[in-house]
C-alpha cells in the first residue's frame, strides 16, 4: 500500500509541477556532572558569588551569544552557505529529486531549495527581540541554573522560552517568500495526502512549516554553539565579569 501510494504521489508532484557574542557557556558540564567533590566545588564557587554577579555575568553572555548567532544565520547565506544549518527539500521530495532532474525539472528544485534558505534567513531577524526579552526576564534562580547545568542548558532554557513564539513570527515571513514558487505549492496539494498514507512525516506535509522548523533548529544549533565556545573557554573572554562568573564555575 505505502509503495502504490509513494508511486502516485511522486507522478502527481512531476505531473503537475511540469504543468507549472554567546562565545559560549561548554566544556563545564563535564566537570560539574563528574565527581561529587568535583560538583560540590563548582556549586559553592558559584553560590560565592553574589546574585548580581551571576544573573549581570550571565545575562552579558547571553546576549552576546544571540547576537552573534542571529547576526550569522540573518545574512546573505546564512543558512544557505553554511552546510550546518542550509535548509535540503524536505525528505520525501528527495527521494524524487532525481527523478525531477531526469525529465528537466532541476531548476524548479534549485529554485526551492534557494528560496527556502532565503525565507529563513529573512524570517530570523526576528527572533533578537524574542530571545533578548528572554534574557532579560531570566531569574536568578534561572542563571544559577544554566551556569551549573549541562552544557546546553542555556540553550535549552532559550527552546523553552521561545520557541512558540518564534514559530508564530518566522511562519507568515516563510510564507511569503515561497508564496509564488511553484513546486512548493504542487508539493503542499500533495503531501498532506501522502501523510496519510504514511509515505510523507507529517511535520513535513507543509513547505512553510517545515522551513520553519529547520530555521528554529538552525537558530538554536548556533546558539549552543556560541554557549560551548564560552564555557570552553571563559577566560578568553574580553569581559572581567564574564571571567569571573565563568571561572568561577569551572
Amino acid at each position: 500500500m505505502k509503495n502504490t501510494a509513494w508511486v502516485l504521489l511522486a507522478g502527481l508532484l512531476i505531473t503537475d509541477a511540469q504543468a507549472l557574542d554567546l562565545k559560549g557557556l561548554g566544556d563545564i558540564v563535564e566537570k560539574v556532572g563528574g565527581s561529587s567533590t568535583s560538583s560540590s566545588s563548582n556549586n559553592s564557587a558559584v553560590s560565592n558569588l553574589s546574585e548580581q554577579e551571576t544573573s549581570d555575568g550571565l545575562k552579558l553572555a547571553l546576549n552576546q551569544g544571540v547576537s552573534k548567532a542571529v547576526g550569522l544565520l540573518g545574512a546573505t547565506d546564512g543558512f544557505m552557505g553554511n552546510k550546518e544549518v542550509k535548509i535540503p527539500l524536505p525528505e520525501s521530495l528527495k527521494k524524487i529529486e532525481k527523478g525531477m532532474r531526469l525529465v528537466g525539472m532541476g531548476s524548479q528544485a534549485d529554485e526551492l531549495i534557494l528560496k527556502m534558505n532565503r525565507a529563513a534567513e529573512q524570517a530570523v531577524p526576528e527572533a533578537k527581540t524574542l530571545l533578548v526579552n528572554s534574557i532579560k526576564q531570566m531569574s536568578v534562580t534561572d542563571a544559577k541554573n544554566i551556569l551549573t547545568g549541562p552544557q546546553d542548558a542555556a540553550t535549552q532554557y532559550f527552546k523553552k522560552t521561545t520557541s512558540t513564539d518564534m514559530a508564530a513570527k518566522f511562519l507568515p515571513i516563510v510564507q511569503k517568500a515561497t508564496a509564488n514558487v511553484q513546486l512548493a505549492d504542487t508539493y503542499n496539494k500533495y503531501a498532506e495526502m501522502g501523510s496519510k498514507f504514511g509515505v510523507i512525516k507529517k511535520e513535513d506535509a507543509n513547505i512553510n512549516q517545515y522551513v520553519t522548523q529547520k530555521a528554529l533548529d538552525g537558530v538554536y544549533l548556533m546558539i549552543a554553539k556560541e554557549e560551548a565556545a564560552i564555557r570552553q573557554d571563559p577566560m578568553g573572554q574580553a569581559s572581567s565579569l564574564l571571567k569571573k562568573v565563568f571561572g568561577a564555575a569551572k
